[in-house]
């Protein structure tokens, strides 16, 4: 049997002519600086936030759009062979870079190839070559058959897929290429400054839809009080990440609008509190990292709050008098966050330090292990339970300092399970584990609360739901004057 996978996207031959020219300007201040590895889909770890800057420069084989969690893009369709060891994928046609180079399979193939972010060690071991068959097709052969391909490949759980130009790099160097990416995206690169700005124009070809937006600009402003003060006194559109007493300025603001999605992103935390406080109600609980939005998610119901119950269980690990848990680090900009938690920790013995550090710097301390103590996190990556689990429970992950033996095997056993209830039971039982063996203390599925200022039309969020900024940047308006 093949499945295949058809074009449901249509075609913008037509959509795009109809359109009139970009005009005006849009400045979005941004929550962290500007990494430059955010511009490179190499170089994607498992989070969400490079994603927004992938979304305007880039395209990938298949990506959330409106409608569709995996919807053909530069890929018009796909299938996968009978025995599940090869996947063919058929490119859309006509499509440059926006150097002007025509994007071909050979782009594809050398994509994967210079992929080193999130799970590329496991996507270039299942992978047993990339073979091009003509410019406009592509073959995957497989090592043996793996369920989870397209969840890896073909989802920003990873950026394997977000295709870039060979000729260009070949030509440029890796150096050139950070310094001005090209891309197949909305938008293409005008010019950057490391960590603080990046400026960018539409590109009036892009085959899904001519932005109605000329300029885009998107500011690094990390302080949350700044990115505020930008939005009203307008010198920013949008102001992403507002949450706290600066989300409730927002709402209270006539001039101003909250838009908010929730994206499929312990007994001591009093989680409804914490969600009062820092997503004004809107997140909602849960005992588990992995988001009911994804595919064979299991509901797990949060673990009460009950800090006499906590003590009760400290005394019986033999720690009566609570111990030092050394510094609490949250991923910036939660800090207010990570200091509430450390708060309801104190209460109980748990005592801590919180430390905040720049996103990059907090990413790359976690991925290489070089921090201990407790991190206080949230992340927006979409895809599967598979690729949640793959990125933060199973001992090889990139983002754990240990696991479980039984646990690992369930899930190599899922990953080769080709009956789709059978995956479902098995990733249904590894959940279950790490609620159980409390591997992580759940808060919420937080609700990403962004300021709109009253130049915007349409902002873009929540137009794909597994997706919690701007997307597609292609679909934005500001108001007719």
């Amino acid at each position: 049997m093949i499945l295949l996978v058809a074009l449901v996207i249509a075609l913008w031959s037509g959509t795009a002519a109809a359109q009139g020219q970009p005009d005006g300007q849009l400045t979005v201040a941004f929550d962290a600086s500007i990494a430059p590895v955010f511009l490179d889909p190499a170089e994607t770890p498992g989070i969400g936030t490079p994603f927004v800057f992938l979304y305007a420069m880039h395209d990938a084989l298949a990506k959330p759009l409106p409608g569709n969690d995996m919807a053909p893009c530069l890929a018009e369709s796909w299938k996968e062979s009978a025995d599940g060891l090869t996947y063919e994928f058929k490119l859309r046609p006509g499509l440059k870079f926006h150097n002007g180079d025509p994007f071909t399979a050979e782009d594809v193939k050398f994509t994967f190839q210079r992929y080193k972010g999130a799970a590329a060690k496991l996507l270039h071991d299942r992978v047993k070559s990339v073979d091009v068959l003509d410019p406009l097709r592509v073959h995957f052969v497989l090592d043996k058959p793996w369920p989870d391909f397209l969840s890896f490949y073909a989802t920003p759980s990873t950026g394997a897929a977000w295709i870039v130009p060979k000729k260009y790099i070949e030509k440029v160097g890796e150096d050139g290429f950070r310094r001005q990416p090209v891309g197949l995206g909305p938008y293409r690169f005008v010019r950057q400054t490391a960590g603080v700005e990046l400026v960018l124009e539409a590109n009036e070809q892009y085959w899904r839809k001519k932005p109605s937006i000329k300029t885009l600009v998107i500011k690094g402003v990390p302080d949350r009080t700044t990115r505020l003060a930008m939005l009203k006194t307008g010198e920013a559109d949008i102001g992403y990440l507002m949450v706290g007493v600066e989300a409730s300025t927002i709402q209270s603001d006539s001039r101003l609008r909250l838009a908010r999605v929730i994206p499929p992103a312990t007994m001591a935390v009093d989680k409804q509190a914490l969600n009062e406080a820092e997503r004004l109600g809107f997140s909602r609980l849960t005992g588990s990292i992995i988001p009911s939005a994804m595919e064979f998610s299991l509901k797990l119901e949060p673990y009460p709050y009950d800090p006499t119950h906590a003590k009760r269980l400290l005394a019986e690990a033999g720690y009566p008098n609570g111990f030092d848990a050394g510094e609490i680090t949250p991923l910036p900009p939660f800090v207010t966050m990570g200091e509430s938690v450390a708060s309801y920790l104190a209460a109980v013995g748990i005592r801590g330090r919180v430390r905040s550090m720049e996103r990059a710097t907090f990413m790359e301390a976690w991925r290489t292990r070089t921090r201990q103590g407790v991190f206080v996190t949230v992340s927006a990556a979409p895809g599967t339970a598979a690729a949640r689990i793959e990125n933060f429970a199973i001992s090889s992950a990139a983002y754990t300092t240990g696991g479980y033996p039984d646990l690992d095997e369930l899930f190599q056993q899922q990953a080769q399970e080709r009956d789709r209830k059978k995956r479902e039971v098995l990733l249904h039982q590894i959940q279950r584990m790490m609620y159980d063996r409390v591997m992580f203390a759940g808060i919420f599925e937080p609700a990403t609360l962004h300021g709109i200022g009253p130049r915007v039309e349409e902002p873009g969020v929540g137009l794909s739901t597994q997706l919690y900024f701007t997307s597609p940047w292609e679909d934005m308006r500001l108001k007719k004057p």
